[in-house]
């Protein structure tokens, strides 16, 4: 059991000793202060702080976007219609710049023909591509690869 003992020396003022609420007798503090006529002050607490002024918090009205780590680069991707019998349609969403190629692969995943390459701005997008004469009947498949996301898609031809 540790006792700790504070003692106040003042010129001409004994030290007081304050029992707090709810504290044993053997939880006693002892304080003493000055104030500027010379007389005694007596402190309920012992915290002896002063802390500086609050000041407003500035805020702005200005919006900004800060891209996460689990942000999705490409969204909503949709192909249509399927099956198809002459022109495949497109349609992405890219939430940032990036770089976007569209490719055609047979079901062996050997690529057929690229459609689409190049760097595109944020927003929604729009593909269209005759497959006059350029794919015989059967099922392949549409990469849309945006940065480093990729979305696969599945058509049959007629």
């Amino acid at each position: 059991m540790a006792i700790f003992m504070n003692f106040a020396f003042a010129k001409g003022v004994a030290p007081i000793k304050v029992i707090y609420p709810g504290k044993s007798k053997s939880d006693t503090t002892y304080h003493v202060t000055k104030t500027k006529g010379g007389k005694p002050s007596y402190l309920k607490n012992g915290l002896h702080l002063a802390l500086p002024p609050l000041k407003p918090a500035v805020t702005s009205a200005a919006k900004v976007s800060v891209s996460r780590p689990d942000d999705k680069l490409l969204n909503d991707v949709q192909l249509y219609p399927n099956p198809v019998t002459d022109m495949i349609n497109l349609k992405y969403t890219i939430s940032r710049n990036a770089n976007v190629t569209v490719k055609i692969m047979d079901v062996l995943g050997n690529n057929i023909t690229t459609v689409f390459n190049q760097r595109v701005d944020g927003g929604d997008h729009n593909i269209n591509y005759p497959i006059n004469n350029k794919l015989t009947r059967g099922f392949y498949f549409v990469r849309v690869v945006a940065g480093t996301e990729s979305v696969i898609k599945r058509i049959s031809v007629l």
